[in-house]
C-alpha cells in the first residue's frame, strides 16, 4: 500500500502529515514554508509511494468558506495538474488548530513549545489526516 499525505495549507507555513504504508497510523511530516511546499511535494512523492493527498478545506463555522480558501482553491488545482496520477480531496478541518493546542496541552508541552506555529501547523495536519481515516473506516463498516 501507499501513503496518504494531508496538507494543513497556510498562507506562510503548510503541516504536513503522513501515514505509515499499511495507512494504519498518522504521523507528523514536518512544516514547510509555504512558497517552498510544491518543490518539497515533487520531491516527496518521487521519494515515497502517496496514494491520495488530503488537503484542509478551511470553513467557517456556519459551513462557508474561509479567508483561506482563496488560496487554497488555486493550491489543489496546481496539485492536480503537478500529480494527475494521484487524487487530491479537500477535507474539512474546522477546529484543527484548536484540537492541536488541545493535544499539546494535555501531552504536557511547556508554553513556549506550544507558541511554535509550525509545530501547531504539523499536529493540525496529523489531526486532518486522523479525521479522513475514521471517516473512510466509518464508511467502509
Amino acid at each position: 500500500m501507499a501513503r496518504i499525505l494531508a496538507i494543513d495549507y497556510g498562507k506562510k507555513r503548510t503541516g504536513l502529515a503522513v501515514t505509515d504504508p499499511l495507512q494504519i497510523i498518522a504521523n507528523g511530516l514536518t512544516t514547510v514554508e509555504t512558497p517552498a511546499l510544491e518543490a518539497f511535494l515533487t520531491d516527496y512523492v518521487s521519494r515515497e509511494e502517496v496514494e491520495r493527498i488530503i488537503v484542509g478545506k478551511s470553513l467557517q463555522n456556519d459551513g462557508s468558506d474561509s479567508e483561506n480558501m482563496k488560496r487554497v482553491t488555486p493550491f489543489v488545482n496546481r496539485l492536480r495538474k503537478i500529480f494527475p496520477s494521484i487524487p487530491v480531496e479537500l477535507y474539512d478541518e474546522r477546529f484543527t488548530s484548536v484540537l492541536a493546542h488541545k493535544a499539546m496541552l494535555e501531552g504536557g508541552l511547556r508554553k513556549k513549545a506550544r507558541q511554535n506555529k509550525a509545530l501547531v501547523d504539523e499536529i493540525s495536519a496529523c489531526i486532518i489526516l486522523q479525521s479522513y481515516m475514521q471517516s473512510c473506516r466509518i464508511r467502509q463498516v
